[in-house]
Protein backbone atom coordinates (compact mmCIF):
# COMPACT_ATOMS: atom_id res chain seq x y z
CA UNK A 1 0.00 0.00 0.00
CA UNK A 2 2.82 2.37 0.92
CA UNK A 3 4.59 1.57 -2.34
CA UNK A 4 1.39 2.26 -4.27
CA UNK A 5 0.97 5.65 -2.59
CA UNK A 6 4.59 6.59 -3.27
CA UNK A 7 4.19 5.62 -6.92
CA UNK A 8 1.08 7.80 -7.23
CA UNK A 9 2.91 10.69 -5.57
CA UNK A 10 5.81 10.40 -8.02
CA UNK A 11 3.42 10.33 -10.99
CA UNK A 12 1.51 13.33 -9.67
CA UNK A 13 4.68 15.35 -9.10
CA UNK A 14 5.91 14.43 -12.57
CA UNK A 15 2.64 15.61 -14.12
CA UNK A 16 2.79 18.91 -12.24
CA UNK A 17 6.40 19.48 -13.28
CA UNK A 18 5.63 18.70 -16.93
CA UNK A 19 2.56 20.93 -16.95
CA UNK A 20 4.35 23.88 -15.40
CA UNK A 21 7.40 23.75 -17.66
CA UNK A 22 6.18 25.71 -20.70
CA UNK A 23 8.45 28.71 -20.22
CA UNK A 24 11.38 26.48 -19.22
CA UNK A 25 10.88 24.37 -22.34
CA UNK A 26 10.78 27.47 -24.52
CA UNK A 27 13.97 28.76 -22.87
CA UNK A 28 15.79 25.47 -23.42
CA UNK A 29 14.64 25.33 -27.04
CA UNK A 30 15.33 29.01 -27.66
CA UNK A 31 12.10 29.38 -29.61
CA UNK A 32 8.36 29.65 -29.13
CA UNK A 33 6.29 27.41 -31.38
CA UNK A 34 3.22 29.23 -32.65
CA UNK A 35 0.60 26.96 -34.17
CA UNK A 36 -1.87 28.53 -36.58
CA UNK A 37 -4.90 27.59 -38.68
CA UNK A 38 -4.18 28.59 -42.26
CA UNK A 39 -7.59 29.48 -43.72
CA UNK A 40 -9.17 31.63 -41.02
CA UNK A 41 -8.66 35.15 -42.35
CA UNK A 42 -8.68 37.76 -40.91
CA UNK A 43 -7.50 35.86 -37.80
CA UNK A 44 -4.85 33.65 -39.36
CA UNK A 45 -3.89 32.97 -42.95
CA UNK A 46 -0.75 32.12 -44.85
CA UNK A 47 0.89 32.12 -48.25
CA UNK A 48 3.70 29.82 -49.40
CA UNK A 49 7.12 31.04 -48.33
CA UNK A 50 5.83 33.68 -45.90
CA UNK A 51 5.02 33.82 -42.22
CA UNK A 52 1.31 33.70 -41.38
CA UNK A 53 -0.56 36.92 -40.72
CA UNK A 54 -3.78 37.98 -39.07
CA UNK A 55 -5.34 39.43 -35.95
CA UNK A 56 -4.78 36.31 -33.81
CA UNK A 57 -1.24 35.95 -35.16
CA UNK A 58 -0.46 39.51 -34.11
CA UNK A 59 -1.82 38.89 -30.62
CA UNK A 60 0.26 35.73 -30.32
CA UNK A 61 3.15 37.94 -31.34
CA UNK A 62 2.45 40.19 -28.34
CA UNK A 63 2.66 37.15 -26.08
CA UNK A 64 5.92 36.16 -27.79
CA UNK A 65 7.23 39.67 -27.05
CA UNK A 66 6.49 39.09 -23.36
CA UNK A 67 8.25 35.72 -23.46
CA UNK A 68 11.25 37.37 -25.11
CA UNK A 69 11.50 39.64 -22.08
CA UNK A 70 12.46 36.51 -20.14
CA UNK A 71 14.14 34.56 -22.96
CA UNK A 72 16.52 36.88 -24.86
CA UNK A 73 16.98 36.33 -28.62
CA UNK A 74 13.82 34.25 -28.76
CA UNK A 75 13.05 32.73 -32.14
CA UNK A 76 9.51 32.27 -33.44
CA UNK A 77 8.55 29.08 -35.22
CA UNK A 78 5.24 29.04 -37.08
CA UNK A 79 3.69 25.59 -37.44
CA UNK A 80 0.55 25.06 -39.52
CA UNK A 81 -2.17 23.01 -37.84
CA UNK A 82 -5.84 22.23 -38.39
CA UNK A 83 -8.79 22.31 -36.03
CA UNK A 84 -8.71 18.52 -36.11
CA UNK A 85 -5.14 18.21 -34.82
CA UNK A 86 -4.30 21.60 -33.32
CA UNK A 87 -5.51 20.94 -29.78
CA UNK A 88 -3.64 17.65 -29.52
CA UNK A 89 -0.53 19.49 -30.75
CA UNK A 90 -0.90 21.89 -27.81
CA UNK A 91 -1.52 19.05 -25.37
CA UNK A 92 1.52 17.11 -26.60
CA UNK A 93 3.82 20.13 -26.53
CA UNK A 94 4.29 20.29 -30.31
CA UNK A 95 3.14 23.92 -30.20
CA UNK A 96 3.11 26.41 -27.32
CA UNK A 97 0.28 28.62 -28.60
CA UNK A 98 -2.54 27.86 -31.04
CA UNK A 99 -3.72 30.96 -32.87
CA UNK A 100 -6.71 31.48 -35.12
CA UNK A 101 -10.49 31.66 -34.87
CA UNK A 102 -10.39 29.25 -31.93
CA UNK A 103 -13.61 28.98 -29.91
CA UNK A 104 -13.45 28.21 -26.20
CA UNK A 105 -15.72 25.43 -24.97
CA UNK A 106 -15.76 22.92 -22.12
CA UNK A 107 -14.88 19.93 -24.28
CA UNK A 108 -11.73 21.63 -25.55
CA UNK A 109 -10.87 22.69 -22.01
CA UNK A 110 -10.54 19.01 -21.15
CA UNK A 111 -7.26 18.93 -23.08
CA UNK A 112 -6.04 22.56 -23.33
CA UNK A 113 -6.24 25.85 -21.49
CA UNK A 114 -7.12 29.24 -22.99
CA UNK A 115 -6.10 32.83 -22.64
CA UNK A 116 -8.62 35.52 -21.87
CA UNK A 117 -10.94 36.20 -24.85
CA UNK A 118 -9.47 37.87 -27.93
CA UNK A 119 -12.74 38.22 -29.89
CA UNK A 120 -16.49 37.62 -29.58
CA UNK A 121 -18.74 36.55 -32.45
CA UNK A 122 -21.43 34.01 -33.34
CA UNK A 123 -22.42 31.67 -36.15
CA UNK A 124 -24.73 32.53 -39.03
CA UNK A 125 -25.08 31.69 -42.72
CA UNK A 126 -23.54 32.79 -45.98
CA UNK A 127 -26.34 32.62 -48.54
CA UNK A 128 -26.77 33.17 -52.23
CA UNK A 129 -29.42 35.70 -53.09
CA UNK A 130 -31.39 32.84 -54.67
CA UNK A 131 -31.06 30.55 -51.65
CA UNK A 132 -34.35 29.03 -50.42
CA UNK A 133 -36.80 31.33 -48.67
CA UNK A 134 -36.76 29.29 -45.46
CA UNK A 135 -33.06 30.05 -45.07
CA UNK A 136 -33.54 33.73 -45.81
CA UNK A 137 -36.26 33.87 -43.14
CA UNK A 138 -34.09 31.96 -40.67
CA UNK A 139 -30.90 34.01 -40.98
CA UNK A 140 -31.93 37.45 -42.25
CA UNK A 141 -33.73 40.04 -40.14
CA UNK A 142 -35.57 41.40 -43.16
CA UNK A 143 -35.52 38.78 -45.91
CA UNK A 144 -36.44 40.10 -49.32
CA UNK A 145 -38.93 38.32 -51.55
CA UNK A 146 -36.86 36.70 -54.28
CA UNK A 147 -37.27 34.10 -56.97
CA UNK A 148 -35.80 30.75 -55.98
CA UNK A 149 -34.88 28.08 -58.52
CA UNK A 150 -36.47 24.64 -58.21
CA UNK A 151 -33.02 23.06 -58.14
CA UNK A 152 -31.95 25.11 -55.16
CA UNK A 153 -35.21 24.58 -53.30
CA UNK A 154 -34.92 20.79 -53.60
CA UNK A 155 -31.32 20.57 -52.38
CA UNK A 156 -31.70 21.36 -48.64
CA UNK A 157 -28.02 20.86 -47.88
CA UNK A 158 -26.13 23.14 -45.51
CA UNK A 159 -22.36 23.22 -45.48
CA UNK A 160 -20.09 23.56 -42.45
CA UNK A 161 -16.39 23.28 -41.89
CA UNK A 162 -15.29 19.96 -40.39
CA UNK A 163 -14.23 19.82 -36.71
CA UNK A 164 -15.86 23.14 -35.75
CA UNK A 165 -18.07 23.89 -32.77
CA UNK A 166 -20.66 25.24 -35.22
CA UNK A 167 -20.86 21.91 -37.04
CA UNK A 168 -21.28 20.06 -33.76
CA UNK A 169 -24.08 22.40 -32.65
CA UNK A 170 -25.97 21.99 -35.94
CA UNK A 171 -25.57 18.23 -36.00
CA UNK A 172 -26.87 17.94 -32.43
CA UNK A 173 -29.85 20.17 -33.25
CA UNK A 174 -30.80 18.19 -36.36
CA UNK A 175 -30.52 14.92 -34.46
CA UNK A 176 -33.40 15.94 -32.18
CA UNK A 177 -35.91 16.55 -34.96
CA UNK A 178 -37.17 15.08 -38.18
CA UNK A 179 -35.63 17.17 -40.91
CA UNK A 180 -34.89 16.85 -44.61
CA UNK A 181 -31.92 19.18 -44.21
CA UNK A 182 -28.52 17.50 -44.43
CA UNK A 183 -25.11 18.71 -43.36
CA UNK A 184 -22.05 18.53 -45.57
CA UNK A 185 -18.58 18.86 -44.03
CA UNK A 186 -15.82 20.71 -45.86
CA UNK A 187 -12.09 20.66 -45.05
CA UNK A 188 -11.70 24.43 -45.60
CA UNK A 189 -13.90 27.51 -45.78
CA UNK A 190 -12.79 28.01 -49.39
CA UNK A 191 -14.22 24.59 -50.28
CA UNK A 192 -17.52 25.53 -48.65
CA UNK A 193 -17.65 28.79 -50.59
CA UNK A 194 -17.02 26.97 -53.87
CA UNK A 195 -19.85 24.53 -53.12
CA UNK A 196 -22.22 27.39 -52.33
CA UNK A 197 -21.37 29.26 -55.51
CA UNK A 198 -21.84 26.12 -57.62
CA UNK A 199 -25.27 25.40 -56.05
CA UNK A 200 -24.13 22.16 -54.39
CA UNK A 201 -25.30 23.51 -51.02
CA UNK A 202 -27.96 26.04 -50.03
CA UNK A 203 -25.96 27.84 -47.35
CA UNK A 204 -22.58 27.76 -45.67
CA UNK A 205 -22.57 28.13 -41.89
CA UNK A 206 -19.66 29.63 -39.97
CA UNK A 207 -18.87 32.45 -37.59
CA UNK A 208 -20.09 35.76 -38.95
CA UNK A 209 -16.71 37.46 -38.86
CA UNK A 210 -15.17 34.64 -40.93
CA UNK A 211 -18.01 34.77 -43.44
CA UNK A 212 -17.50 38.51 -43.92
CA UNK A 213 -13.93 37.87 -45.01
CA UNK A 214 -14.85 34.77 -47.02
CA UNK A 215 -17.55 36.56 -49.03
CA UNK A 216 -15.03 39.13 -50.24
CA UNK A 217 -13.09 36.31 -51.90
CA UNK A 218 -16.12 35.00 -53.84
CA UNK A 219 -16.28 35.06 -57.63
CA UNK A 220 -19.20 37.49 -57.36
CA UNK A 221 -19.59 38.92 -53.84
CA UNK A 222 -22.70 40.83 -54.91
CA UNK A 223 -24.52 37.51 -55.43
CA UNK A 224 -24.09 36.61 -51.75
CA UNK A 225 -25.39 37.89 -48.44
CA UNK A 226 -24.41 37.26 -44.84
CA UNK A 227 -26.95 36.48 -42.16
CA UNK A 228 -27.48 39.07 -39.43
CA UNK A 229 -29.05 36.62 -36.97
CA UNK A 230 -26.57 34.74 -34.81
CA UNK A 231 -27.48 31.36 -33.30
CA UNK A 232 -24.34 30.60 -31.27
CA UNK A 233 -22.00 32.46 -28.93
CA UNK A 234 -18.36 32.06 -30.00
CA UNK A 235 -15.68 33.51 -27.71
CA UNK A 236 -12.24 33.18 -29.34
CA UNK A 237 -9.04 32.77 -27.36
CA UNK A 238 -5.49 31.49 -27.72
CA UNK A 239 -5.03 27.85 -26.75
CA UNK A 240 -2.11 26.78 -24.57
CA UNK A 241 -1.08 23.88 -22.37
CA UNK A 242 -3.14 22.98 -19.32
CA UNK A 243 -1.84 23.09 -15.75
CA UNK A 244 0.55 26.00 -16.26
CA UNK A 245 -1.00 28.96 -14.48
CA UNK A 246 2.21 31.00 -14.66
CA UNK A 247 2.38 30.77 -18.45
CA UNK A 248 -1.28 31.67 -18.81
CA UNK A 249 -0.73 34.62 -16.47
CA UNK A 250 2.14 35.80 -18.68
CA UNK A 251 -0.12 35.55 -21.73
CA UNK A 252 -3.04 37.36 -20.10
CA UNK A 253 -0.78 40.13 -18.82
CA UNK A 254 0.61 40.64 -22.33
CA UNK A 255 -2.88 40.75 -23.84
CA UNK A 256 -4.26 43.09 -21.17
CA UNK A 257 -1.35 45.50 -21.60
CA UNK A 258 -1.92 45.56 -25.35
CA UNK A 259 -5.71 45.95 -25.08
CA UNK A 260 -5.18 49.03 -22.90
CA UNK A 261 -2.57 50.53 -25.23
CA UNK A 262 -3.15 53.07 -27.99
CA UNK A 263 -2.13 50.47 -30.58
CA UNK A 264 -5.12 48.19 -30.07
CA UNK A 265 -7.86 50.22 -31.78
CA UNK A 266 -5.76 50.79 -34.94
CA UNK A 267 -5.17 47.03 -35.13
CA UNK A 268 -8.92 46.39 -34.98
CA UNK A 269 -9.49 48.99 -37.67
CA UNK A 270 -6.88 47.33 -39.85
CA UNK A 271 -8.47 43.89 -39.68
CA UNK A 272 -12.17 44.63 -39.24
CA UNK A 273 -12.72 48.13 -40.62
CA UNK A 274 -13.20 51.54 -39.05
CA UNK A 275 -16.97 51.11 -38.59
CA UNK A 276 -16.82 47.85 -36.63
CA UNK A 277 -13.63 48.60 -34.67
CA UNK A 278 -15.05 50.87 -31.91
CA UNK A 279 -17.77 48.36 -30.94
CA UNK A 280 -15.29 45.48 -31.02
CA UNK A 281 -12.88 47.54 -28.92
CA UNK A 282 -15.57 48.06 -26.27
CA UNK A 283 -16.60 44.37 -26.26
CA UNK A 284 -13.07 43.06 -25.83
CA UNK A 285 -12.12 45.65 -23.21
CA UNK A 286 -15.18 44.58 -21.19
CA UNK A 287 -14.01 40.95 -21.31
CA UNK A 288 -10.33 41.51 -20.53
CA UNK A 289 -8.63 40.58 -17.26
CA UNK A 290 -8.16 43.77 -15.18
CA UNK A 291 -4.69 44.86 -14.05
Amino acid sequence: MRRFLLLNLVLWLSAVAAGAATLDTIAQRGSVRIGFIADEAPFSSSKPGADPKGYAIDLCGKIADAIEGQVPQLKREYIEKTLANGFDAVKNGDVDLLCGAVTVNLKRREIVDFSQPIFLTGATALLRKDSPNYLQTLFLEKPAVRAVSDHVASTRIIGVRASTTTGTTLRDALATQVSKTKLADFPTHEDGLAALESHKIDAYIADQVLLTSLAKRARDPSALEIGDRLFTHEPYAIAMRRDDANFRLLADRALTAFYLSEEFLPMLENYFGSEAAPMLHTQIIMEHVPD
